[in-house]
């Protein structure tokens, strides 16, 4: 299902991931203030969801692929 994404340098993905999911640096990065909106239940307008979107899903990603690492490193092994 995420083959495609093994096929992304991991250290592309980890700079994607750092600068999309920090910016802008000051004074809060976006990604923790929607986070916050989410969890206030104040995430509601369209252009929220659409930044929550673009500056969470390289995270996400990333963490996918790190999980996914770990399983075959597993598998791998025994």
């Amino acid at each position: 299902m995420f083959v495609w994404l093994d096929r992304i340098p991991l250290n592309i993905l980890i700079i994607v991931a750092l600068l999309l999911g920090l910016a802008p640096f000051v004074p809060e990065p976006h990604l923790w203030e929607k986070l916050k909106m989410l969890a206030a239940g104040e995430l509601v307008k369209a252009i929220d969801i659409f930044d929550l979107l673009m500056h969470g899903v390289p995270v996400v990603l990333l963490a996918i692929r790190l999980v996914r690492m770990r399983m075959q490193g597993s598998v791998r092994r025994g």
